[in-house]
């Protein structure tokens, strides 16, 4: 072999080494960048969005601009060996120092970043509006658009002006900026499958779509007895009084309908006044008979199920006991005793008047003569 070749040969053999060593070298940094931990970001945390239908490499590129992983190259690489795992789309939070193949599982396994939002039960939407917007999670205005459209309880309630009533009273785990009509969609479903649940007819059968009527005034009876007691052992004796006034045809005298029928118009200052029980509004269960137009709040379970079965009792009337519960009464004379002893409590007095003292008896002298008796 001449000298030329034998010079070519080991030209060639240096380059195939310096290749192979970078190769490596290549390889060995890829691997450092998916297995050791990184932050390149505030300390803080990052918030990396991610949208639907983005290609690996998009992402990696995304999460490298983010300062998330170290190599944009070795996530996609680490990516492609997990060919059946899609990159999941949403908002991802980032606070500590991560690897890159913890990054990849993350958002494969759609670990978004949420925040707990409940919903109590007897809030209504506007409440629900405002603790959105005291979240900053939307404007209050947002919601209360969504929640005016009964679109998605036309099939239950053919009547519904808004969503109030179906939107289920839980504990959501919500994005950072929910959108609000998917929110409301949300509730909706959670109310539906609680229904399905709880709701029988008397003979204890599912309800079925006929007894739709019934069922709107079941959710609307409901929202009243879960506006007049935060007592569960007191629905089923709230939900009596309302059914045998409706019986008799009495007017249920409900304050918290001619509340909201005043918060419906901006009208409720947070103090309901004498005056304000002849407020004009078809939700002023004092001035109109039967159940208001629909229901005034969102019901639990509890009040959905005294609502479908209400206590056998012969009530009529309940007054607050300053304790959180009621005094039930079966006539009007009760009901004013009853009255007397709400008032006598809120000054700080027994509930009962102390028994008045028995009356003093004096004994009557002897009237008899008497008779001199003889000196001795």
């Amino acid at each position: 072999m001449s000298r030329e070749n034998k010079g070519a040969l080991k030209f060639l053999a240096v380059i195939l080494v310096l290749a192979v060593l970078a190769a490596t070298g290549g390889a060995a940094w890829l691997w450092y960048g998916i297995t050791k931990p990184y932050r390149g970001f505030a300390a803080e945390g990052v918030f990396v969005d991610v949208p639907r239908g983005a290609s690996q490499r998009f992402v990696a590129h995304l999460l490298e601009r983010n300062g998330v992983v170290r190599s944009a190259l070795g996530f996609e690489i680490y990516a492609r060996r997990h060919p059946k795992r899609t990159l999941q789309a949403g908002e991802y939070f980032f606070d500590k120092a991560v690897t890159g193949r913890d990054v990849f599982w993350k958002v494969a396994s759609g670990e978004v970043y949420v925040q707990s939002f409940t919903v109590r039960e007897g809030e209504t939407m506007f409440d629900i509006a405002r603790e959105l917007e005291a979240g900053k999670f939307m404007p209050a205005g947002d919601f209360l658009y969504a929640a005016s459209d009964p679109a998605l309880i036309r099939d239950f309630s053919p009547g519904a002006q808004t969503l109030e009533g179906f939107l289920f009273p839980a504990t959501y785990e919500l994005p950072r900026h929910p959108a609000a009509s998917e929110l409301t969609a949300q509730m909706v479903h959670k109310f539906k499958e609680e229904w399905k649940r709880i709701a029988v007819a008397p003979t204890g059968t599912p309800m079925e779509q006929g007894d739709r009527r019934l069922m709107t005034q079941l959710v609307t009876l409901a929202s009243l007895v879960e506006r007049e007691t935060p007592k569960a052992e007191e629905r089923p004796l709230v939900a009596s009084v309302f059914e045998n006034r409706l019986r008799k045809g009495m007017r249920l005298q409900c304050d918290p309908t001619v509340i909201y029928g005043m918060e419906r118009l901006g009208k409720y200052n947070g103090t309901l006044t004498g005056k304000d029980l002849s407020f004009d509004s078809l939700y002023n269960t004092y001035e109109h008979g039967g159940l208001p137009p629909g229901p005034i709040g969102n019901p639990g379970e509890a009040s959905l199920r005294a609502a479908i079965t209400p206590a056998q009792s012969n009530y009529l009337y309940f007054v607050a006991n300053t304790l959180g519960g009621h005094f039930f009464s079966a006539t009007l004379a009760e009901h004013n005793t009853n009255v007397m002893k709400y008032r006598r409590l809120l000054a700080g007095e027994p509930a009962d008047p102390p028994p008045a003292p028995a009356p003093v008896t004096h004994k009557k002298k002897p009237t008899g003569k008497k008779h001199k008796g003889k000196a001795r």
